[in-house]
Formats: C-alpha cells, sequence, structure tokens
C-alpha cells in the first residue's frame, strides 16, 4: 500500500472527489488498490464493511457500500474522470485496469480534432463502473 506521508507538501493527487458503489468492498478494495497506486494515491479512510477512502492527504474518491442497503447499481450515464500527469500514466492506469479485472471502453489515444486534443483512456470497473483517465496539455515536468 502506498504511505501517503512520503509527499507532505502535495495535498491533492486527484482533482475533487467522487464515490462509486460496489457489492463486493474486498473485491473492490483490490481492484482500486492496484489502479489508485499508478496515481500514487493510499487508503486515507476505512470503514470496515462499509467503505474505503483514498487520496493523498484528504479524502478524494470512495468505493462504498450503499447507505440504504440496496444492491449498488451502474448509474446511466455517470463517469469518474481522473487526470493524469503524463500521457504514459494514462497508458499505465488503463493497462492496470484491465489486467485488475476491468473492461476496455476506448483505448489510449487522442480524442477531438487534430492531434493537439485530450489523451484519453476509458475502461470500466468489474462492476461496471465507468472512468475515463486523461491528460490535456504537456506532461508534468
Amino acid at each position: 500500500m502506498y504511505d501517503i506521508t512520503t509527499q507532505p507538501e502535495k495535498i491533492r493527487g486527484l482533482r475533487g472527489h467522487s464515490t462509486v458503489g460496489t457489492n463486493d468492498l474486498d473485491a473492490a478494495t483490490a481492484f482500486y488498490d492496484k489502479l489508485l497506486a499508478v496515481f500514487g494515491i493510499g487508503h486515507v479512510l476505512v470503514q470496515p464493511g462499509r467503505a474505503v477512502y483514498y487520496g493523498l492527504k484528504t479524502l478524494e474518491f470512495g468505493v462504498i457500500r450503499p447507505f440504504n442497503g440496496e444492491p449498488a447499481n451502474v448509474g446511466n450515464g455517470g463517469m469518474v474522470a481522473f487526470e493524469a500527469r503524463s500521457r504514459a500514466q494514462v497508458q499505465e492506469a488503463h493497462a492496470v485496469a484491465l489486467a485488475a479485472g476491468g473492461s476496455d471502453e476506448g483505448v489510449p489515444g487522442t480524442r477531438g480534432e487534430g492531434s493537439d486534443g485530450p489523451y484519453c483512456a476509458y475502461f470500466r470497473d468489474p462492476e461496471g463502473n465507468k472512468f475515463l483517465v486523461y491528460r490535456k496539455g504537456p506532461d508534468e515536468a
């Protein structure tokens, strides 16, 4: 697991915060531990049997069992987007997601008109939640 104390100057590795539901918290945690390690993100809060939240120093993303006790399901048209630091990180996140049990929804590549559009990859987690990993503009130094 990533040690969140190794980058004290950085508060967030992902922008904002979002959650997805799960019906199998252990399997979802195994998937997201692998995927979010690509971004240097680890656990910041664990609620046993209920939720696991990820981030650098603050909650940025969570996988949760629905509070109402109903089964988790995929929202139609919903998607979570993670901004990558480079095109290589987009490719790595996509490959890790597929290797960890996710499914392809769009291979890494430039989207939009011309070659200056955002570089994107799309996938679904094992429960069907859709994700985008993207890099717009030049890679970070």
